[in-house]
């Protein structure tokens, strides 16, 4: 059996880890840096670069995600919705700031409702009335007893 056929791998090689592992990063950096390259935007591409961006990119959709997810949980529901995502990013100033012109399909708009529309409540003034026994007692305007 002189000839190097074993089968099974030597013991010097090791197993290839993805550059997304090294990173340690979900978002694919090998798919980022083949779209860099396609896309037209350098003439070269380096190799930090793809990692950065992917980070970025991994960054902002947990930030988002995150907070879809309370929007979705402070409506009762377990599954996040486009309305969830328009929520998150209109209450949130700085992705605001960042998506202001984008229109997510199906996720509505921001309730909001003018002041001078909202009805007009009197505040409850308590007033106190002394009585000839020489006890007191607080009446409001309000009070449907009072004459």
């Amino acid at each position: 059996m002189t000839g190097g056929k074993s089968g099974g791998k030597a013991s010097g090689t090791k197993t290839s880890q993805s550059r997304s592992s090294k990173a340690g990063l979900a978002f694919p950096v090998g798919r980022v840096h083949r779209l860099l390259r396609k896309g037209n935007y350098a003439q070269r591409v380096g190799a930090v670069a793809p990692v950065y961006l992917a980070a970025v990119l991994e960054y902002l959709a947990a930030e988002v995600l995150e907070l879809a997810g309370n929007a979705a949980r402070d409506n009762k529901k377990t599954r996040i919705i486009p309305r969830h995502l328009e929520l998150a990013i209109r209450n949130d100033e700085e992705l605001n700031k960042l998506l202001g012109h984008v229109i997510i399909a199906q996720g509505g708009v921001m309730p909001y409702i003018h002041p001078n529309l909202l009805p007009k409540t009197t505040p409850k003034v308590a007033i106190y009335a002394p009585f000839s026994t020489g006890t007191g007692r607080f009446l409001s305007h309000l009070d449907p007893t009072h004459n």
